[in-house]
């Protein structure tokens, strides 16, 4: 049987053109702020090596510690998420598989970087 359907039909729903460039800028951006940020969080555990469980929390009750920290959370995340959903979106090849790991992906990131900002949150304002 023939397809009938124009080439613009056959292409319709298989995903949109405009969020490619979205997607790679803000990989490469999460990318360039994961540096500093990572460099930071090296230096703060190997600053709290051996320290008290009193001194780590007074040192993560700190705002610009708190604040550094929660920025890494954020962008580490973020940074995950997109290459995760790059990773899912060329390896696995059945629609429905796709898209439920690529849910399972945003949720899990999601999630796990809600647990940490917590953490980080309830720490610092001494709960």
């Amino acid at each position: 049987m023939a397809d009938l359907r124009t080439p613009l039909g056959k292409v319709r729903g298989l995903g949109s053109a405009k969020e490619g460039t979205d997607h790679f800028w803000k990989q490469r951006l999460t990318a360039l702020a994961n540096t500093p940020l990572m460099i930071f969080f090296v230096f703060f555990i190997v600053y709290l090596n051996g320290a008290s469980h009193s001194e780590v929390v007074d040192t993560i009750g700190n705002p610009i510690v708190a604040l550094l920290l929660l920025a890494t959370i954020y962008s580490v995340f973020m940074h995950m998420k997109l290459g995760m959903q790059v990773v899912i979106e060329d390896y696995i090849h059945s629609e429905g598989m796709k898209l439920a790991c690529i849910i399972l992906n945003t949720f899990f990131c999601v999630g796990m970087g809600l647990v940490c900002a917590f953490a980080v949150l309830k720490i610092s304002f001494g709960g």
